[in-house]
């Protein structure tokens, strides 16, 4: 049987096993060479919840409300499986399964499991063809490449939603994958200077290494003064914040110029304390907004939409114009993945930037 990573919570995963359900027609079976999971996101249901109370998404009042204690009671445990992007090759594709090929190399969304089952060709709403999860890889590109396609797309949103033009000066807060990923398209754009900015040594090497012209630490200086001293006082265009916290978010609004615009990319929890919106926030006049890719309608909807970003994204990694060597790092075989996740997403995330998972490579090798 094919294995997988599961557990109760990020701290108890596991090697177990799992089945395979019949294949269906417009389904095709992957056997996966490497993964990787998210660091951000995928742990915001586990982490600093304790004071607070279970809610959930209302879509009729597009509000978080509190869970009833019905709801709560009802809840079923559900194993944790973390993942976000795999990489392999098909070795199974159905009957409908069109335009897909047993020895294709794809890439798509999914758990750390040897074995992806996934459906193709699904209905979109009328006129607007079918949905395809799984992208077809060139031979030639970079399976780390593939595995950025998700945070790629919320740093292309970010930069995008921000207005940033040639000649700008950009900040960017947070240097995780997605951050990376935005220092290099804003140089790609056309910024003059790019700022960066992050805790962790090993992310601000990485960001010099792909075209930060500055890469700050916040630990050791004032961040938001330092942007203003290397721009002659006048601060950054745009901001691009991406690490989903108050204090990068506070460099922020310190840093940039009058009127600037400020991306907030990241996901944020409740403030602990310490957030100011007086002071620069007040004197800087500057205009923050939620950058969401996945949200429809695009603010530049109709002509830009989720699926052009999505298209823009892939067409980027797969002619190699954004290095993700770097960003996948490090790079574990799946036996330990358990193990590694606890020790570089959980417990020690300045040891990593981005988890990646080698499926065909032996503990210890």
């Amino acid at each position: 049987m094919p294995r997988e990573i599961a557990g109760n919570d990020p701290w108890s995963l596991q090697v177990a096993e799992y089945a395979l359900s019949p294949l269906k027609p417009n389904e095709i079976r992957v056997q996966t060479e490497y993964a990787a999971p998210k660091h951000g996101t995928e742990l915001h249901g586990f982490v600093n919840k304790s004071d607070e109370t279970p809610t959930y998404y209302d879509d009729a009042t597009r509000c978080f409300l509190p869970q009833t204690p019905q709801m709560r009671a009802n809840e079923r445990p559900n194993l944790f499986r973390p993942g976000n992007m795999w990489v392999g090759r098909i070795i199974e594709a159905g009957a409908e399964a069109d335009g897909y090929a047993v020895g294709d190399r794809v890439a798509g969304y999914g758990t750390l499991r040897e074995v992806q089952t996934v459906p193709v060709n699904v209905p979109n709403q009328p006129g607007l063809g079918v949905i395809n999860d799984v992208l077809k890889m060139p031979e030639g590109m970079s399976w780390k490449a593939a595995l950025c396609y998700d945070p790629c797309q919320f740093a292309l949103s970010g930069i995008r939603d921000s207005h940033l033009r040639l000649g700008d000066i950009c900040f960017v807060s947070g240097l995780g994958a997605i951050g990376l990923m935005a220092v290099q398209m804003a140089k790609l754009q056309g910024a003059r200077l790019v700022i960066a900015s992050d805790p962790i040594a090993k992310r601000l090497e990485i960001a010099r290494a792909c075209g930060a012209d500055w890469a700050l630490d916040p630990t050791r200086e004032d961040v938001g003064l330092r942007v203003k001293q290397l721009t002659g006082g006048f601060g950054a265009d745009v901001c691009i914040e991406t690490s989903g916290s108050y204090p990068g978010l506070q460099s922020c609004l310190r840093g940039v110029t009058y009127a600037g615009r400020i991306a907030i990319v990241g996901w944020f929890g409740r403030d602990k304390g310490g957030f100011d919106l007086g002071h620069e926030a007040h004197m800087n006049n500057a205009t923050l907004f939620f950058s969401r890719a996945c949200s429809e309608p695009n603010p530049d909807y109709p002509r830009w939409s989720w699926d052009r970003l999505n298209a823009t994204c892939w067409d980027l990694l797969s002619k190699g114009r954004i290095d993700c060597e770097r960003v996948i790092d490090p790079v574990v075989p799946f036996v330990q993945a358990g193990e590694a996740y606890r020790k570089f997403v959980v417990e020690q995330p300045a040891l990593s930037v981005k988890m990646g998972v080698d499926f065909r490579k032996e503990a210890g090798a």
